[in-house]
């Protein structure tokens, strides 16, 4: 898969999870939670969305690797290599 599907694929999971973020206006660097004020919930269920879509296992503890398109892309990418 590559980066640029593993992108649109973690996008799509957090505007499917959030709904009022706007996909233009994401920043690589925007914090799902203290950028875009996910809740805990939110985050799970973007977890979620995000297994859905890539077939990744994110436990828990991983979850800050998962806090911003930059610090996902690569994390991700080494789970669905």
């Amino acid at each position: 898969m590559t980066e640029d599907q593993i992108r649109t694929a973690y996008i799509d999971a957090l505007v499917a999870t959030a709904p009022d973020i706007d996909p233009e206006e994401l920043g690589d660097e925007d914090h799902i939670q203290d950028d875009l004020e996910l809740d805990s919930m939110d985050v799970l269920n973007f977890a979620a969305a995000l297994h859905e879509r890539l077939g990744v296992d994110i436990p828990e503890a991983d979850y800050p690797r998962i806090a911003t398109l930059a610090t996902a892309l690569p994390y991700l990418s080494a789970a669905v290599a």
